[in-house]
C-alpha cells in the first residue's frame, strides 16, 4: 500500500447529448460526444454535483418518447 494514496487529480463534469453525466480528468481531452458541464474539482466534488443535478437517470431520448406517449 502507498503511504499517500490520496487522489489529487482535478476532474471535470461532462455530459453527453442524452444528458448522461460522467467525470473526466481535466488534464485529458474530452472524448467525442461529450461536452463540459461547467464544474471542475476533486472527484468527490464532481460526483456530488452529479448527484445533485442528475435526478432522472433515463436517457433524454427515452424521456422524450415517454412524454410523447402520455401526450396521446
Amino acid at each position: 500500500m502507498f503511504e499517500n494514496d490520496e487522489d489529487t487529480t482535478t476532474y471535470r463534469v461532462v455530459v453527453n447529448d442524452e444528458e448522461q453525466y460522467s467525470i473526466w480528468s481535466a488534464a485529458r481531452e474530452i472524448p467525442a460526444g461529450w461536452r463540459e458541464a461547467g464544474v471542475t474539482g476533486t472527484k468527490d466534488e464532481c460526483l456530488a454535483h452529479i448527484d445533485e443535478v442528475w435526478t432522472d437517470m433515463r436517457p433524454l431520448s427515452l424521456r422524450r418518447a415517454m412524454a410523447g406517449d402520455r401526450a396521446q
